[in-house]
C-alpha cells in the first residue's frame, strides 16, 4: 500500500468502487451524465429523401429543359402528388422530394419564366440526401458508458428521445482542513492564505458528474476533523490538507478513529506522494488529497477523475497523447513525475514544454498550463524532440 506507481494506486481505488444505480432524466437535464442504457434509433434520419439546397425538384431525364411549375415543397409541408414528365416543384432545404423526382436544380442554375422553370442537365440524385442517410431505424446510436454532451444529446434528441436512463451522480463531501485557510470573502490573517484548492476541485468534480457537498474549512484538531468526516454524508469523502504525517496532518488519525481500512497508503508520484485511499466502516470510500494546489490538481486528474467515472460507468483510463519535447530534460527521480506543461500544434505534429519551476504551491502555472507531462520513475535524460507521453488538459 505504501509509495504505489500511479497506475497500481488507482487500479487499487478503483477495485473498490461499485457502480450507482440508474435513473431516467429529462434528454435536457442530461448533459454531463454517464448513458446507462443504449440508445437505438426508431426509425430512419431523415425519415424521407430530402434536399440539400433550395431550388427545384426535377426528373433528371427532363433536362435541360423547360418545365412547368406544379407546386411547392418545403419542410414539414411536402408535394403532396407524383411529379410526371416535364414538370418541377419548388423545393427548399430540407424539404421532402416529391414522388417521381430524382434530382434538385439549385435555384441558382435555374431561370424561372411565370408557371415555368429553364433547367440544365442534372445528374441523378443531384443534392438529395436519401432517406435513412444519416441512421436507419435500428441502429445503435450510442452506447451505454459515454457521457452526454450537446452533440450526443443531439442525436438522441433526433432519435425521437425525450428521457434516458443515466447512473446515479456520485455524491462527494469536499472537505479542507487546515488553519491557514480562509475562504474569500474573508479577510485572511497574517499567516493565513486564501482556499484556492476546494473551489477548483468542486468545479473539477461537478464537471466530471458529481455531486458536491461542501463544507467549511476544518480545524487543525482531532475532534473537528472527526465530526467533519463522520457529517459527510456521501458515497466519496475528498479531502483536501492533512494528508501527510506531520503534527497537523490528522485527516487519517481521524479517519482511523471511524475504522479506516487503507486501501492505498501513498503514492510514489510527483506532486502528490501524500494521497491515500480507504473504506471507513460504514462503508464510505475517502480520498485524502495533499493540500498544496498542485498536489491535489495532478491527483485529482489521476485519481478523483477515474473514481467518479467508475461509479458512472464510464472510461476509467486517462487519455493520453504522444509529443515532441521542446526543450531537453534531465534524468528523472526515483517517484513518477507529472510536469505542469503548455502544448503548441503545428503542420510538425504536437509539441509540449514544461514550465520550469513545478513547485506544488503555484496555482499561476497550473492556470497557465494545459497539459502534464509524464515522467516515469528512473526515466533517463531526454533531448528535445524525444516522444513523450502527455494527458492534455481541458482548456476553453
Amino acid at each position: 500500500m505504501k509509495l504505489l506507481s500511479v497506475d497500481d494506486a488507482r487500479a487499487a481505488m478503483l477495485a473498490e468502487i461499485a457502480l450507482l444505480p440508474a435513473e431516467r432524466v429529462a434528454l435536457a437535464q442530461s448533459i454531463g451524465r454517464v448513458l446507462a442504457e443504449d440508445v437505438t434509433a426508431v426509425r430512419d434520419q431523415p425519415p424521407f429523401a430530402a434536399s440539400a439546397m433550395d431550388g427545384w425538384a426535377v426528373r433528371s431525364a427532363d433536362c435541360p429543359g423547360t418545365l412547368r411549375i406544379v407546386g411547392e415543397s418545403a419542410a414539414g409541408h411536402g408535394f403532396e402528388g407524383a411529379v410526371s414528365a416535364g414538370e418541377a416543384v419548388r423545393i427548399f432545404t430540407g424539404a421532402a422530394v416529391p414522388r417521381g423526382c430524382d434530382a434538385i436544380v439549385i435555384q441558382e442554375d435555374a431561370e424561372r419564366d411565370g408557371e415555368h422553370v429553364r433547367a440544365p442537365e442534372v445528374a441523378a440524385a443531384n443534392f438529395i440526401r436519401p432517406a435513412g442517410g444519416d441512421f436507419k431505424a435500428g441502429a445503435a446510436l450510442l452506447p451505454k458508458g459515454v457521457r452526454i454532451d450537446p452533440w450526443r444529446l443531439s442525436l438522441a434528441a433526433s432519435a425521437g428521445r425525450a428521457e434516458v436512463s443515466v447512473h446515479r451522480r456520485p455524491r462527494v463531501a469536499l472537505l479542507s482542513t487546515g488553519e491557514e485557510i480562509v475562504e474569500a470573502p474573508a479577510k485572511p490573517g497574517p499567516f493565513q492564505i486564501y482556499d484556492s484548492g476546494v473551489p477548483a476541485l468542486a468545479a473539477m468534480i461537478e464537471g466530471w458528474g458529481g455531486a458536491v457537498i461542501r463544507a467549511r474549512p476544518v480545524r487543525d484538531e482531532l475532534d473537528a476533523v472527526i465530526a467533519a468526516l463522520r457529517q459527510a454524508d456521501a458515497d466519496l469523502v475528498v479531502t483536501v490538507g492533512g494528508a501527510s504525517v506531520g503534527d497537523h496532518d490528522l485527516v487519517r488519525a481521524a479517519a482511523a478513529q471511524l475504522g479506516l481500512s487503507l486501501k492505498v497508503e501513498s503514492v510514489n508520484v510527483r506532486p502528490g506522494k501524500p494521497t491515500f485511499f480507504g473504506v471507513l466502516r460504514d462503508g464510505r470510500r475517502l480520498l485524502g488529497l495533499p493540500g498544496n494546489p498542485a498536489s491535489a490538481f495532478v491527483c485529482a486528474e489521476m485519481f478523483l477523475k477515474a473514481i467518479l467515472a467508475a461509479y458512472q460507468g464510464a472510461a476509467t483510463e486517462p487519455v493520453t497523447i504522444t509529443a515532441r519535447l521542446a526543450q531537453d530534460l534531465p534524468a528523472n527521480g526515483s517517484r513518477e513525475h507529472w510536469m505542469r506543461a503548455k502544448l503548441s500544434y503545428a503542420e510538425g505534429g504536437v509539441t509540449v514544454q514544461p514550465y520550469r519551476d513545478q513547485d506544488s504551491s503555484l496555482v499561476s502555472v497550473f492556470a497557465a498550463s494545459d497539459a502534464l507531462l509524464r515522467r516515469l520513475a528512473g526515466a533517463q535524460a531526454a533531448s528535445a524532440g524525444s516522444a513523450v507521453e502527455v494527458l492534455p488538459l481541458p482548456r476553453a
